[in-house]
């Protein structure tokens, strides 16, 4: 395969276009494949940031309890969890193209499905086998596919940086969506429909996206799809090392899911009585704060290393989170959830290139899923608990078990994993 200097890994040429001069400020070297992925990870963000908004508000708005929405929340968590493992175990045994485009067309039936349904077990169901997702970030069948394609298009020196830029992409998308939740509202206002009638078209309007992504990954190249053959098992020399990274990730998760972004909007709501336009206001806001802390997060990684940025970055963001439920005013808990932002996905696009970096390239796609799944089993029990405490409960008791779960989880990754760093950090003396 012929290469140059665009792509020392693939050797597919850049994209040549009008755009392309700004796209190689945003991250020199990368390829026309990696445009696509962050394209179509945009949009598919963008398409979660409204739903995991208006998710919650939509169920109650159809008479179900809140701990009927936590076990809604739930089934999409898990139904996604059970998607996810199966692209991992057989990524390098199909076209990865293929499997993003059936994975597109899944996204454009969920999205109809939730706007045409308002029975609980048909939700139930389409929500365990769809692709909703109910958290600020991404857990979904996409993600150990963008994830494998990313690494192997990108030097190692530069996988920090691509996975920094991927994350940044996703949130800036996901906070437009946010903001995008209000629609409803706005409809409601300048042509006297319901909210409830709006909100079934934003669903169907998530359908419409799906089918966009679908266009925008149809142009993918074979430079995305496995340069090596399969493995007899999906996991060999690495597999210490990413189960034991699994199970600090899913302690992680399971922290996480007491306060998805569904449940935090729900938190928001009810706790300083917010309308819908407010809330993802304030929520549109973290994911900016977010969006900055990736870019920050790569030259951190490079003094520092990896695992210190993931760490000592996540614990002073959890303790925000738990000092959360005693603001004693509204201005008080924004400036705490601002200040968790700023940290808190630090280790995001740095606990990505990281796992990328430990294992071989025939084990990512694996690892990637086994490292992701867990998480997604995890996060998918909490939401219940959290429902069921909120529904006890108006203290935000799931702020502060979550928080507390994921600074254990900081502590426990520091021990374990501190010794153990990626090739690209050997060599050069860090902190």
């Amino acid at each position: 395969m012929r290469q140059n200097s665009g792509s020392p890994v693939t050797g597919e040429r850049p994209a040549r276009s009008i755009g392309d001069d700004w796209w190689r400020l945003f991250l020199p070297g990368i390829t026309s494949d990696v445009f696509r992925i962050l394209a179509a990870r945009a949009v598919r963000a963008f398409a979660d940031g409204f739903v995991s908004v208006l998710l919650p508000i939509y169920l109650l708005e159809l008479g179900f309890s809140v701990l009927s929405i936590g076990s809604l929340i739930t089934a999409t968590l898990v139904g996604s969890a059970f998607l996810t493992i199966w692209a991992g175990f057989f990524a390098n045994r199909h076209k990865r193209r293929r499997l993003l485009l059936a994975a597109c067309l899944l996204m454009a039936a969920t999205g109809v499905g939730f706007a045409l349904t308002t029975q609980f077990w048909p939700l139930f169901i389409i929500a365990f086998v769809g692709t909703i997702n109910p958290s600020s970030g991404d857990v979904s069948l996409f993600l150990p596919l963008e994830q494998t394609i990313l690494a192997q298009a990108i030097e190692p020196t530069r996988r920090t940086a691509l996975f920094a830029r991927y994350s940044l992409v996703g949130t800036l998308a996901g906070g437009i969506g946010v903001v995008a939740a209000s629609m409803p509202d706005l409809a409601a206002q300048a042509w006297g429909w319901s909210h409830l009638a709006g909100t079934k078209a934003m669903f169907a309007i998530y359908g419409v996206l799906g089918l966009l992504a679908l266009f925008v990954y149809q142009p993918l190249t074979q430079a995305v799809e496995a340069t090596h053959e399969a493995q007899p098992a999906p996991l060999l020399r690495s597999r210490r090392i990413v189960y034991g990274l699994a199970a600090l990730f899913s302690l992680d998760s399971f922290g996480s899911g007491f306060f998805v972004q569904s449940l935090l909007a729900l938190w928001l709501y009810q706790t300083f009585d917010l309308s819908v336009t407010t809330a993802a206001s304030i929520l549109f806001w973290s994911s900016i704060f977010s969006a900055i802390s990736f870019l920050l997060a790569v030259p951190i990684s490079e003094r520092f290393g990896l695992v210190n940025t993931m760490v000592f970055t996540h614990l002073p963001a959890n303790i925000f989170l738990m000092l959360l439920p005693f603001a004693p005013n509204l201005a008080t808990a924004i400036g705490l959830l601002l200040a968790r932002s700023a940290l808190s996905q630090m280790d995001v696009p740095t606990r990505t290139s990281y796992v990328m970096s430990v294992v071989t390239p025939q084990e990512r796609p694996a690892a990637a899923s086994l490292t992701a799944v867990p998480r997604s089993f995890a996060s998918a029990l909490s939401p219940l608990l959290a429902g069921y405490l909120m529904s006890v409960s108006a203290f935000g008791w799931p702020l502060v078990i979550g928080g507390a779960l994921k600074a254990v989880y900081d502590l426990l990754l520091l021990a374990k994993f501190q010794s153990v760093r990626p090739a690209e950090e050997l060599g050069a003396p860090l902190g």
